[in-house]
């Protein structure tokens, strides 16, 4: 298999070359174009019980469509919904904590569950529950904003509506970014004290401020 991102930062998507009877697995809606002799499947992936609980705990879709070449090489366009970029993460064994609605497609033996994220993820709305995705192959994740990575070595804090991924090897917890009325006037909500050694991938825009500012100007009329 080869891979491409195109169009990096603003509006990535991938562009995969398959060989023949070579296999992709992609969130629901992803897919752009392919080739004729792409063909799709589509399952609930993990079994009824593990789709259900990605579907309704993390936010992703109950099935998934896995694409393959049929009778020789055939290339396939892949993207997120949202304008953004798209990172590649290469796992051997590993584990990595994905955000909800942030996972696109894998390629190989990966597993993907879901992980409480802590009661104030639940009072503040934002990353109720992670992707917990594990095993061996290639892991596209999509972000809202391009995609900066940051190794942490120590401790080190970050908006929670900026993480988009990070390694297992980090310890972390939710908190607020300061008193309460800093929580509720500030501006700045939920923040991840990481502690530990391992990369965090950050995406360079808020969606849940993006949402916000897209409410004021329909109240107000757009003036």
């Amino acid at each position: 298999m080869k891979y491409e991102i195109v169009g990096k930062p603003s509006y990535s998507m991938i562009k995969v070359t398959l060989e023949r009877d070579e296999r992709i697995t992609a969130e629901a809606g992803a897919m752009v174009s392919m080739s004729s002799n792409i063909s799709m499947e589509t399952k609930a992936r993990g079994g009824i019980f593990s789709s259900l609980k990605r579907s309704v705990l993390g936010g992703e879709s109950f099935f998934m469509n896995t694409f393959y070449a049929e009778g020789g090489e055939g290339e396939i366009f892949l993207a997120p919904t949202m304008v953004g970029d798209v990172h590649v993460m290469e796992l051997n064994g590993e584990t990595v904590f994905v955000r909800s609605g942030s996972y696109l497609a894998s390629v190989g033996e990966i597993e993907i569950d879901t992980k409480w994220g802590g009661a104030k993820t639940f009072f503040g709305g934002e990353g109720l529950f992670l992707l917990k995705i594990s095993g061996n192959g290639k892991l596209f994740v999509s972000s809202y904003g391009a995609i900066v990575e940051k190794f942490v070595e120590g401790e080190y804090i970050i908006d929670t509506s900026h993480i988009v991924a990070f390694d297992d090897s980090l310890n972390f917890k939710i908190k607020k970014a300061g008193n309460w009325k800093s929580f509720f006037f500030s501006g700045e909500g939920l923040v991840c004290n990481f502690n530990g050694s391992g990369k965090v991938l950050i995406q360079t825009r808020n969606l849940d401020a993006f949402v916000g500012w897209l409410k004021s100007k329909v109240k107000s009329g757009g003036n």
